[in-house]
């Protein structure tokens, strides 16, 4: 079980964005995964994660065993611009989605506390054609549709996201 609950660690770090234990946490419950935060922490430690200002990392990742990129610049060849770009709808929900629940034309996303900005500026960004537009508070993100149908789409599409 250990070997199992390591393994999905090191694998959530190297797939996403992970920029908490408690987050790290509700995404290896996802997976079936359940831990006490000593635990987790544990784990954390044993597997030598550093955090940054870029969430958790993997210490000597794969791509860069040997510290150094394409262009001997340090930087692994999938890092490279992925900086500049902003996080996409499905790294936010998974950082913060918590539940969704569709109300008319409108679908609720509820979100861990200062989790709705980020969820909300994100849908704004991808420019989903059933979204008219978003009003985000610290942990709820009110999506606006222009009818109930189109509702209905959004909030499946987010809920696949959120049990993925």
């Amino acid at each position: 079980m250990k070997d199992q609950r390591l393994n999905a660690i090191r694998d959530l770090i190297s797939s996403s964005l992970v920029a908490s234990q408690d987050e790290l946490r509700r995404k290896l419950r996802r997976r079936g995964i359940r831990v006490t935060q000593a635990t987790l922490s544990r784990d954390i430690h044993e597997l030598r994660l550093s955090k940054g200002p870029g969430g958790y990392s993997l210490p000597n990742g794969p791509a860069r065993a040997n510290g150094d990129g394409p262009h001997g610049d340090g930087v692994a060849p999938e890092a490279e611009g992925e900086d500049d770009a902003p996080p996409t709808v499905d790294e936010m929900l998974n950082s913060f989605g918590v539940r969704v629940r569709q109300a008319l034309n409108q679908v609720v996303v509820r979100t861990v506390l200062g989790g709705a900005q980020p969820v909300a500026a994100a849908l704004d960004r991808a420019g989903w054609p059933e979204v008219v537009g978003t009003i985000a508070g610290d942990d709820t993100v009110l999506v606006i549709c222009p009818d109930a149908r189109r509702a209905g789409e959004v909030e499946g599409r987010i809920r696949t996201r959120l049990e993925s």
